[in-house]
């Protein structure tokens, strides 16, 4: 494992200072801590001993969809826990007051944890991952660059051509309303996406509301544009109307279309449900001894706070899923990282102070998947990348999830982790990317 900053590399268990600053850097506390949340946000949560979160947007109205983005408000994550067990060993005194740098993982630390390192370093160039979300934010483009500047990344803008900021219909400047949630949601994403997939260029298509139809129509916009890689990190109950909206706004051949699979828990949301999409669970993931350096389990708070899963109860199974226990579809059918208190850094700056945050939810599992869709190349035309990680090359390409549980369905699969197949990791996470390759 290692843990980037620019005062501080740590590389599985080897802390290197580089400079005095790191003596003040050592250990890291959550940037914004005890900032408000955006106007209508749900109070901060209690996630675990570690940390307290609040949900980054307002609660949707009815007929609306909700950001799926989690923003740490207080306590230690596990990035944090491992730069002070680093600092006490190398005799480094924290300093708690530093909240001017990130607390969670950033790209070095994803790209190992899901053996993308090779593929990061070398893939993406010339393929484009769609952001869809909901509302504007006026700073998406300036914040990204603080992300990526801050770690290494090259400069992805608008003026070389790397990033393009849309409306749903396909406007550059007639953009929607501004909204600081959905903002925080937008700059999660476009971090996410960078971190896995450097190389990739970023469409974010923004959607004039939350309703389906929007956001719909915004993932229609994106594939119009070209978008092959399209992450939707947002959801809502399920509906009669579930089957047109596959038709409509998400059967599309040819392109990966990741959507997380919920934080509510046990139970089925749409559009995770759909049949033509890849769905996202999420998990907690800590640096350990092992191997691979990395273990993961299925992220859970309690029975209603943490990843989604389960039956459909309108959307058809697609072929390529073959358990048993739901005669519609099941979600989810891959994972990655969401647990707040494992959660990852993001730079934010619009409706709050600006600064880094630690963010969770699936909203952040569900944009990393559509970067390892980009790194593993162009999906072949009439295909459905949501198959790809059901194939013999695919589940034996995921690194396997069996321990967690997300909430209450008796002992079966839909709802706790086991070898193989279950609801809240699918097939598991990625271990390069040769699950989500055709």
């Amino acid at each position: 494992m290692r843990i980037e900053s620019p005062q501080i590399s740590v590389t599985r268990g080897r802390w290197r200072r580089i400079g005095a600053a790191a003596l003040g850097t050592a250990a890291l506390v959550i940037a914004g801590l005890g900032t408000a949340a955006p106007a209508g946000a749900t109070p901060a949560k209690s996630v675990s001993p570690q940390v307290t979160w609040t949900r980054a947007c307002a609660t949707p109205t009815k007929g609306q969809m909700a950001c799926k983005a989690l923003r740490v408000t207080g306590g230690t994550t596990a990035f944090q826990k491992e730069q002070q067990a680093q600092a006490r060993t190398d005799a480094v005194t924290p300093n708690a007051a530093d909240a001017s740098t990130p607390s969670g993982y950033g790209p070095s630390d994803l790209q190992d944890a899901y053996g993308l390192t090779s593929a990061a370093a070398s893939n993406g160039s010339g393929e484009t991952i769609a952001i869809v979300d909901a509302y504007n934010d006026p700073n998406a483009e300036a914040d990204l660059a603080k992300y990526r500047t801050y770690y290494g990344l090259s400069a992805c803008t608008t003026a070389n051509g790397c990033f393009k900021k849309v409306s749903q219909t396909g406007s550059t400047t007639s953009l929607p309303t501004s909204d600081s949630g959905w903002s925080e949601e937008i700059s999660l994403d476009l971090d996410m996406a960078s971190a896995v997939c450097p190389n990739c260029s970023i469409l974010l298509v923004e959607a004039k509301s939350a309703t389906m139809a929007n956001l719909g129509t915004a993932v229609n916009e994106a594939v119009t544009l070209g978008a092959k890689y399209v992450s939707n990190s947002y959801g809502g109950s399920e509906s009669s109307s579930d089957a047109t909206y596959d038709t409509s706004y998400f059967k599309h051949t040819g392109v990966a279309i990741t959507v997380s699979a919920g934080d509510a828990g046990y139970g089925a949301e749409y559009p995770a449900a759909s049949q033509y999409v890849t769905s996202v669970g999420g998990t907690a993931l800590s640096a350990d001894s092992s191997s691979r350096g990395w273990s993961e389990s299925v992220w859970e708070t309690s029975s209603t706070e943490g990843t989604g899963s389960g039956c459909s109860s309108y959307d058809t199974k697609p072929a390529w899923q073959t358990d048993t226990g739901c005669t519609k579809r099941t979600i989810a059918d891959v994972s990655a990282v969401a647990d707040p208190a494992t959660g990852v850094s993001v730079y934010d700056s619009y409706g709050v102070t600006a600064g880094w945050y630690t963010f969770g939810g699936t909203s952040a599992s569900a944009p990393i998947i559509a970067g390892v869709y980009a790194l593993a190349g162009t999906p072949s035309s009439g295909s459905y990348p949501a198959k790809f990680p059901y194939t013999a090359a695919g589940t034996s390409a995921l690194n396997d999830v069996t321990s967690g549980t997300n909430g209450s369905c008796g002992s079966t699969y839909l709802c706790t982790a086991k070898s193989g197949y279950d609801g809240p990791t699918g097939y598991g996470t990625p271990e390069g990317v040769a699950a989500f390759t055709g």
